[in-house]
């Protein structure tokens, strides 16, 4: 069956997320390596990496990945926004591979100004710069559907198909799909009908042996609203016949899929999400 967790706050330490994706029942965690909403963070120690990492041993079988920082934009035509991205980027590769963690999941970015082939093409151009910089070879880097909200690329099955094909790096790239953005973008999995026929098109498009993560978001908008708004599982527009199809469908049955939906610091709304997803499965 899936296996279902949560993106987890790396709060007090790396190794703090390990334990609370362990206190809620998980089975697979998303973390930020650093604070996701700054340019520059402090270097990330040996302690530190050691401490992440032992606990990451101690727990077993847990699939984790990265998520890059919300201000990377790799697809940006300012300079200095580029440069900025280009460097965090690599970093993030970098910190990734320190964690042993074999997958960083990044959001194409925002084409702002011209067109959207502009913005493909800067963001390929930037991407792989980035790698050859952060000088790693073992992470993956998982390219996120977006809600194609505003300027944002990669809200089409064609945009991402267009990333993985141009970069020069594409033998290290897959896809993450997210639920909610999948779902604003226009894709539906409402009933079984929609539901086969998005992922038709996701395989005739892209290949669904590039799909190696999901996150599980309802949405709080409707179908082709373009706008990311998550929601707890069942309380929003996809509804939960959507998420039983998809923990349901064997093509995913070993495959990764963490909550980003709103939460306190006691988790209980985790535990709760991950109990309706548990009991849509058959």
């Amino acid at each position: 069956m899936p296996l279902l967790g949560a993106h987890m706050s790396i709060a007090g330490g790396l190794h703090l997320a390990v334990e609370r994706i362990l206190r809620v029942g998980g089975e697979s965690l998303q973390i930020f390596a650093k604070n996701q909403r700054q340019w520059h963070a402090t270097d990330l120690d040996d302690e530190s990496a050691h401490r992440f990492r032992s606990a990451l041993a101690d727990a077993g079988r847990l699939v984790v990945a990265v998520h890059d920082t919300y201000l990377v934009n790799l697809a940006s035509p300012d300079e200095t926004i580029r440069r900025k991205s280009v460097e965090t980027f690599a970093d993030e590769l970098q910190r990734t591979s320190r964690l042993g963690i074999p997958r960083l999941v990044a959001h194409p970015g925002a084409y702002i100004e011209g067109t959207l082939e502009d913005g493909l093409d800067r963001f390929v151009r930037n991407l792989d710069l980035a790698i050859r910089l952060s000088q790693t070879a073992d992470v993956r880097i998982l390219i996120e559907n977006t809600a194609g909200q505003g300027t944002q690329i990669g809200s089409r099955f064609d945009e991402i198909a267009h990333i993985l094909s141009a970069s020069s790096h594409g033998h290290r790239l897959g896809v993450c799909f997210d639920t909610c953005h999948g779902f604003a973008a226009g894709y539906d999995m409402r009933s079984k009908k929609v539901y086969r026929s998005t992922f038709a098109d996701f395989h005739r498009i892209i290949g669904l042996h590039r799909l190696e993560f999901f996150h599980l978001n309802d949405s709080k908008r409707e179908l082709g609203a373009r706008v990311d708004r998550h929601e707890h599982i069942g309380r929003g527009g996809i509804g939960l016949e959507g998420f039983r199809l998809l923990l349901n469908d064997p093509r995913f049955r070993d495959h990764p899929m963490v909550l980003e939906t709103p939460k306190g610091k006691d988790l209980a709304e985790d535990m709760e999400n991950l109990r309706v997803l548990r009991g849509l499965l058959t």
